[in-house]
């Protein structure tokens, strides 16, 4: 899918906001503390200038904010978890009479208590399920006090306590592969509605087999806390295009609960599918004295199917499900992304070929959900029962709670075919009792619930085998050539694992590689592997210490291997018909407390993208196999130096989805190659050609029947072998809009570069400048293991006068003035 259609697709998915009642995000003039308040007195009391009350001091933050936004990959401390405080003044000025005002979070993490001035207005436990506090009352109150005139000056004081504290008592467990963040993560919104509103709208889409005849359903939960008793209803459905198909008005009883609104019949409606995402529009006003309340939804008719012990099919066709995941994590901003950096992602996604994606391990953000339905990506979507156990009536209160909420606000989504219940709850460590009967009962439980609030969605799990015959649809642990054995055995042990259940899906493969280290010999480290006969992750295996050889603990984390065992298993899915589908972990390097010794600290580095969306070599990969927009990328653009003798014959990969290309090197051609997928490695798109020493060139031209795509890159060819590593050697390579990059390389005594070197460097600057670090980043990290021999870092110089400095252990120090 193009870059035009994609945008076209997004427009047509936004034409509609989801609610018209007044809704204001609150972005700007808010104060952050990072620690605990003695009281809420604290935070609104008078302060006079220089006063003992003015401290503690208070930074000024925009929203969304994350109290991790750096900490969670600092390399020197364990990330904050504890409570921290926001606040703000809000003008309150509700246009309906008797109306109610609201603020709706769409995430905090993880509990969360909201205060209008001293009056503490609700509480929240769960840190990425939406929650709504009504503050009408608080306000009006604090409106009639002397202080509101005089003290704040006519605006409401809004205090916001969040607490990312450890608690056994709460999920997900902190023994989990990912941060538990604190802070207001995700928009806040100031909302004014009239006096009766829809609290929850669940509309139903619903195809026959054929596809043919569309049913829509429409339920709504009212929010009436003045009990008023009726309403005048009219609702509305709008085609793709924005035409209007069905419009019915009636009065009606408002009633306790859910209240049945309308149904409708649509004759051939537009199916939505991961091609052609077509989303209608449902609107519902209620029309009363007091103000009109309209809500608006995006639905789309389809229907899917697992065929037992088969594949997957949507709309009666199959499709193969080719996925990633998610995490809610980026460079600086930890888990506080704008809009614009998860639309970023998210097409990033789609033009790799992804049509699926299982959002881990957490209800993600509304704006997630809504690009996956306008750009056609299924979705399985999980509440955070992940690792440590299962906890006491606390524990699982939330756990049936933040399942409740996920299915209710995103029921309406087009895309989300199954509901998760947990992830890796074999995994004990939280508490002394570790009771497989207890767990499997409590799945039982959340399996019944799930299928209570949606009966049309499928449920699922992930590595748990003991509870694998519970739910719909069940993933178990494979991680062929990573964590155990060879990356050969994928297809076998798949084959293997998919004969137990009814319905296979897999979820979780790959390996971690760090951005920028290559490889002239990736597979080397195979040579110590043995065949396992099975793929699955045991205790101790991410470990990078102990254990039998497997290539996680004992391969060279280059982009190099991983884009080999990426090629082996996508050409090996190509051949298995009865296939479901797959999502490979993740799309994006996240941050991870449970990993301090990786090559950046703190990070799981198995994204086919940095933390930042820079791609890493897999990406292409995945889109030589994924895409049809024609493509074509010479592995490569981030090796500068590739080493070996001279005349020795090296091997040059290509990936693309093109029929055949042609490789230029210095100019002189070396032959057509046609593609075939099951000729590894690169489908049969690569050349063992001999590098001049020194400068090299290579391009390529695609041909993908009418249409020719190109590719180049230039990098040098090291001949002279490298002894001890004895030196660190310093250069400033780049500086733009005042930002500096500066490289550091080893060189052995002669001043040759150790090219293979993975030594640790930690980069320091004295001087008026600020080091960009804590992003998480192969080149945004101050204590970073070097790739190919070289790191880099950057620096805002501020316009003055800076030294930075690198340290190895065993090498003198380097120093460079910018």
């Amino acid at each position: 899918m193009n870059r035009i259609l994609i945008a076209c697709i997004l427009m047509a998915g936004s034409l509609l906001p989801a609610k018209a009642q007044v809704s204001t995000r609150l972005t700007n003039n808010w104060e952050f503390l990072k620690q605990d308040l003695g009281g809420i007195w604290e935070s609104v009391r008078p302060v006079g200038k220089g006063n003992p009350e003015s401290v503690p001091l208070w930074e000024p933050v925009v929203l969304p904010h994350c109290v991790n936004a750096t900490d969670a990959v600092d390399p020197d401390i364990n990330y904050y978890q504890g409570p921290a405080w926001y606040r703000t003044q809000l003008d309150i000025k509700n246009p309906y009479p008797n109306g109610r005002t609201l603020l709706h979070f769409e995430g905090a993490g993880q509990k969360t208590d909201v205060y209008v001035y001293t009056t503490k207005v609700g509480s929240h436990v769960g840190g990425y399920d939406e929650f709504t506090v009504d503050i009408t009352e608080a306000v009006n109150v604090f409106m009639q006090t002397e202080v509101y005139q005089k003290q704040f000056k006519g605006k409401i004081p809004v205090s916001i306590r969040t607490d990312n504290s450890r608690d056994l008592e709460m999920i997900p467990s902190d023994l989990s592969d990912f941060n538990v963040y604190g802070g207001l993560y995700r928009y806040l919104n100031l909302v004014y509605t009239p006096a009766l509103s829809i609290d929850k709208l669940f509309a139903l889409a619903e195809t026959n087999n054929a596809g043919k005849t569309g049913k829509l359903t429409i339920k709504s939960r009212f929010y009436n806390p003045q009990r008023i008793s009726n309403t005048s209803l009219v609702v509305k459905l709008f085609d793709p295009a924005g035409k209007l198909v069905q419009n019915l008005s009636r009065a009606i009883l408002t009633g306790e609960g859910e209240v049945n609104l309308a149904s409708f019949t649509v004759k051939k409606p537009q199916l939505w599918s991961t091609d052609a995402p077509a989303l209608y529009t449902v609107e519902v006003t209620l029309k009363r004295p007091e103000g009109s309340y309209t809500q608006r939804e995006k639905i789309g008719f389809r229907n899917f199917e697992f065929v037992d012990n088969g594949p997957f099919k949507l709309n009666g066709k199959r499709l193969l499900l080719r996925g990633t995941h998610r995490h809610e994590d980026h460079a600086g901003v930890a888990a506080a992304m704008t809009d614009a950096q998860m639309r970023q992602e998210m097409i990033m996604m789609k033009e790799m070929g992804v049509n699926f994606i299982r959002l881990g391990h957490y209800q993600q953000s509304r704006i997630i959900l809504n690009l996956c339905d306008s750009l056609g990506i299924v979705v399985w979507e999980e509440i955070p029962w992940c690792r440590g156990g299962l906890g006491g009536d606390v524990y699982k209160a939330q756990a049936r709670r933040m399942l409740r909420n996920m299915i209710e606000q995103h029921y309406n989504h087009a895309s989300v075919i199954i509901w998760g219940l947990g992830n890796e709850n074999d995994w004990p460590g939280d508490f002394p009792e570790f009771d497989k009967e207890k767990i499997r009962t409590f799945m039982k439980e959340l399996n019944d619930l799930s299928h209570q609030l949606d009966p049309t969605r499928k449920t699922a799990i992930r590595r748990c085998d003991f509870c694998k015959d519970i739910v719909d649809v069940y993933s178990p642990s494979i991680w062929a050539g990573w964590y155990r054995g060879i990356y050969t055995e994928y297809k076998s042990v798949t084959e293997e694992e998919f004969k137990k259940v009814k319905h296979f899906l897999h979820v979780e493969w790959g390996g971690d590689s760090h951005a920028g280290r290559h490889s002239e010999n990736p597979d080397k480290a195979l040579q110590a592997l043995k065949a396992a006969g099975a793929a699955d992750e045991r205790a101790g295996d991410a470990s990078l210490f102990g254990g039998a050889a497997r290539a996680s603990k004992d391969g060279d984390w280059s982009e190099s291997y991983i884009c080999n065992l990426v090629d082996w298993h996508l050409k090996e899915q190509e051949t298995m018909p009865w296939l479901t589908g797959t999502a490979q972990w993740p799309f994006k390097d996240f941050s991870t407390p449970v990993r301090p010794d990786n090559p950046i600290p703190y990070m799981n580095q198995k994204g086919v993208v940095e933390r930042d969306l820079t791609k890493k070599e897999a990406y292409y990969v995945f889109q030589s196999y994924w895409t049809g927009q024609p493509m074509v990328h010479i592995y490569g653009h981030s090796w500068p130096v590739r080493w070996g003798a001279a005349e020795e014959e090296k091997m040059v990969k290509v990936y693309s989805n093109c029929d055949e290309a042609e490789l230029f090197l210095n100019g002189k051609s070396y032959g057509v190659k046609k593609r075939s997928t099951q000729d590894f490695p690169a489908a049969g798109l690569r050349w063992n050609v001999k590098f001049a020493k020194g400068l090299n060139s290579i391009n390529v031209i695609a041909r993908k029947g009418k249409e020719f795509v190109r590719d180049a890159i230039s990098f040098q060819y090291q001949t002279e072998t490298w002894g001890k590593p004895a030196k660190l050697d310093m250069a400033k390579i780049k500086e733009e809009k005042g930002i500096a990059t500066v490289e550091v390389r080893l060189l052995d005594d002669k001043g040759i570069p150790c090219l293979d070197a993975v030594n640790w460097v930690r980069f320091g600057l004295a001087g008026d400048g600020k080091l960009i670090d804590n992003q998480g980043t192969s080149s945004g990290s101050r204590y970073v293991q070097m790739y190919n021999g070289r790191a880099t870092i950057k620096i805002q110089t501020n316009k003055g006068i800076n030294v930075v400095s690198a340290q190895s252990a065993g090498i003198t120090t380097a120093t460079l003035p910018l």
